[in-house]
């Protein structure tokens, strides 16, 4: 399963994988792509594994506040190109994941690292104010 990104150094499309052991890159610059994919619950496992840090969104299309999140997210998958993957998961649609991140209100953030989780956020939050924790955390 993957997804088309444009590559914002180029313009060139791109195929992103949902799962892969690297980094996507540009086919055409070879620069970091944004990694931002759609996960259901048979690929999460899968899509977990990797080397960066991992932002997991758990959302439904009628959270009025998901909704505010999403373009947030879009942008800092560009603006942390390589080194963060943005792992959106709709919870209508994958109850195992949203049970597995006890998701009891939406939006509710994960952030992991090599299979732990090293932060949790619950609700719609700024751009900066998630910036400033994705900071922290590659720092």
């Amino acid at each position: 399963m993957s997804s088309i990104t444009t590559c914002p150094s180029c313009s060139t499309k791109n195929r992103v994988p949902v799962a892969s052991a690297g980094r996507p890159q540009c086919a055409s610059c070879h620069q970091p792509l944004p990694w931002l994919v759609n996960v259901e619950d048979a690929d999460l496992d899968a899509a977990l594994k990797t080397n960066v840090l991992v932002l997991i969104d758990l959302w439904a299309p009628w959270c009025g506040p998901c909704r505010m999140v999403a373009p947030v997210l879009e942008r800092l998958s560009v603006r942390y190109a390589g080194r963060i993957k943005v792992v959106k998961v709709n919870v209508d649609n994958n109850r195992r994941a949203s049970a597995r991140f006890d998701a009891q209100s939406i939006p509710t953030l994960v952030m992991m690292r090599n299979g732990a989780t090293v932060e949790r956020i619950v609700g719609a939050q700024t751009e900066p104010v998630l910036a400033k924790r994705i900071d922290a955390l590659l720092a």
